[in-house]
């Protein structure tokens, strides 16, 4: 079945059934719209290797993959983390599975109350705009579904470790962009990683990035905070 909807600013024409299209309906659009994107999933090619997935959880799989693979025309991609909303502005927590990336956006939930929300909880599109990054939430948004139709001005990306004490500071170089790079979509064919390795080339020079260590007690989010609402400048 083939839907019509808003995703990152951009319309976006999805054909695929299920967790797709259930998680997809906060973005619909009314009517028919000329698509800047047409997701056509490969299900066929992913499905060999995720062979204890449902159906529905490798169609998802798939479209997400199509989509971002798409977004890269326009000067976007996605980035594998937990994209949390404070006072208008994003903070985006990424890192391995498991490391705790929700865990720690739900400290801010419960630090800053109803100045914040979760923007996306696994697969937030990042879009460089006129200048300006911005996150934005997409249906691609996690077992839970966590994902709210907007997108926001990006205030900055830590790449979080576990750690027993809380320490946060600016990280630069390439490690940086090698961490940032595991976490992105990164496509096969060469012209789309071209585009990738650009668009990440100017988000490290553009969005400060930080190194996050710390545990999961609320201290946590307040010294993130406070560094990167502008405790801290990039390269101090």
């Amino acid at each position: 079945m083939s839907f019509y909807y808003k995703i990152a600013g951009l319309n976006v024409k999805i054909e695929s059934f299920g967790r797709t299209l259930e998680q997809a309906k906060p973005y619909l659009s009314e009517g028919d719209v000329s698509p800047d994107i047409v997701v056509r999933s490969k299900y066929e090619k992913v499905r060999d290797n995720y062979p204890y997935l449902s159906d529905e959880d490798v169609e998802y799989l798939a479209s997400g993959g199509a989509f971002y693979r798409e977004l890269l025309k326009f000067d976007g991609f996605m980035l594998h983390s937990s994209a949390v909303v404070v006072d208008g502005l994003a903070y985006l927590f990424t890192a391995n599975s498991g490391t705790g990336k929700s865990t720690h956006t739900a400290l801010w939930l419960k630090q800053f109350g109803e100045h914040a929300y979760i923007l996306n909880d696994d697969k937030p599109a990042l879009r460089r705009i006129d200048g300006i990054w911005y996150a934005f939430g997409t249906p691609w948004s996690g077992k839970y579904d966590i994902s709210v139709n907007t997108g926001v001005p990006l205030a900055g990306i830590a790449v979080l470790e576990r750690d027993v004490n809380n320490q946060i500071e600016p990280y630069s170089g390439k490690d940086a962009v090698l961490d940032i790079l595991r976490q992105a979509n990164r496509p096969k064919a060469m012209e789309y990683r071209i585009k990738l390795m650009e668009l990440l080339d100017q988000l490290i020079r553009e969005v400060p990035i930080w190194k996050l260590r710390c545990n999961m007690e609320q201290e946590a989010a307040f010294v993130a905070y406070q560094a990167m609402s502008g405790g801290l400048k990039k390269g101090e």
